[in-house]
């Protein structure tokens, strides 16, 4: 069972405040997925984070990618990037405060999704490095499973990627969940820090105060940004 403690309870916060920060309109839902691994899977990662939202409105929108966000609000490119990467530090750090208590198994990845102002985080178990699914095939997966992108939405390579899922080559894995409430207030958006405003290092300032250089924070490539914005 997960052991939540303060300090993971304080790593949700902090999660919570960087991604309310990061996205520059109102918006209804948002799903985020993280995988962090020990040793490189077969492509070289070892770990990934994107997140996708619903804005807010009468009229069903289509949902955002964080990839997308720059150019949509017009933002810097790499300041921003940059807050995506201490969010993915954040995501890290939350696996390690998890490591100090689970003697056997870690979780590899995560799906958060915040509505209604309820947080919910899915822990996954899943053994990535050896998957049946490469990185971006999961990429098409889950947006099928947590955003209904379907077949009729995606390419012909992607609805062959389905289709293999959908007749059964599933991975079965243990998941475990966790639900809370959000409580966080008052925070500033992204956009009221253009790069007219503040440098990067001012953007970085105001989410995160202190931060410690980390290793293989690989994300996800500059070809699979490229194809994701194309969607």
């Amino acid at each position: 069972m997960l052991n939540h403690t303060k300090k993971v309870k304080e790593i949700y916060e902090d999660i919570q405040r960087k991604l309310f920060y990061m996205i520059p309109e109102k918006w209804d839902r948002l799903y985020l997925y993280s995988s962090v691994l020990d040793e490189p899977d077969e492509e070289g990662k070892t770990g990934e984070l994107f997140f996708y939202y619903i804005p807010k409105g009468i009229l069903k929108k289509k949902a955002v990618n964080v990839y997308e966000i720059p150019a949509k609000f017009n933002l810097d490119e790499n300041q921003y990037f940059r807050l995506v990467q201490l969010l993915y530090a954040k995501i890290k750090e939350l696996r390690k405060e998890f490591r100090k208590s689970e003697r056997n198994e870690i979780w590899s990845n995560i799906t958060i999704t915040i509505q209604s102002l309820k947080f919910k985080v899915e822990y996954d178990y899943t053994d990535l490095v050896h998957s049946d699914f490469s990185s971006y095939e999961r990429h098409v997966i889950w947006r099928y499973e947590m955003l209904g992108i379907g077949e009729e939405q995606v390419s012909k390579e992607d609805k062959e990627i389905l289709k293999r899922y959908q007749l059964g080559a599933r991975t079965l894995a243990r998941k475990e969940h966790y639900d809370a409430g959000i409580y966080i207030r008052d925070i500033e958006n992204v956009i009221a820090y253009s790069n007219e405003n503040a440098s990067t290092q001012e953007v970085e300032e105001i989410v995160e105060t202190t931060e410690k250089k980390r290793k293989n924070q690989l994300l996800l490539s500059k070809e699979e940004i490229e194809k994701m914005k194309n969607q």
